[in-house]
């Protein structure tokens, strides 16, 4: 599959969670080496009462509990936003390979944006990071949902 291809994976999940009152984020995990799919998630912080409900995250532990290994080295995780601080803190500690984000976050992102954690010194693993692919349909998506709030 083409990258591209699991973005729109990834965007099919945040579509998805924002039918059911989640900020529509989606994450999508790759195998590196095979292009197999290993996990796909959405936010469920609402519908699980859950603050660490975010799409990352769910992902993480998904794939994790697939390949029995805490560490994720030959994995890549694409998601719809730029990660906030904590899903990029557990990025390092999974040792994922590679990070594709689609819209960028400037208030709340802590990869591009914010604690910036994959450049600090205490940072002991630091991805390949790529943001800004399809940013334009994720970065809509976000907007439709939070104009329909207000």
């Amino acid at each position: 599959m083409a990258e591209k291809t699991y973005m729109t994976l990834a965007l099919e999940e945040a579509r998805a969670a924002q039918t059911y009152g989640e900020v529509p984020v989606g994450a999508v995990v790759v195998e590196a080496t095979t292009g197999r799919v290993l996990a796909q998630t959405a936010n469920r912080v609402e519908q699980d009462r859950d603050p660490t409900g975010h799409a990352e995250l769910l992902a993480l532990r998904a794939t994790a509990r697939e390949l029995g290994t805490p560490r994720l080295t030959e994995c890549d995780l694409y998601v719809t936003l730029e990660p906030c601080a904590m899903c990029a803190q557990a990025i390092a500690f999974a040792r994922i390979r590679r990070v594709i984000f689609g819209a960028y976050d400037p208030k709340g992102g802590g990869v591009e944006h914010g604690p910036r954690i994959f450049s600090q010194p205490t940072c002991y693993h630091a991805p390949e990071v790529i943001g800004g692919m399809e940013e334009a349909a994720c970065a809509a998506l976000l907007k439709e949902f939070f104009a329909r709030l207000r």
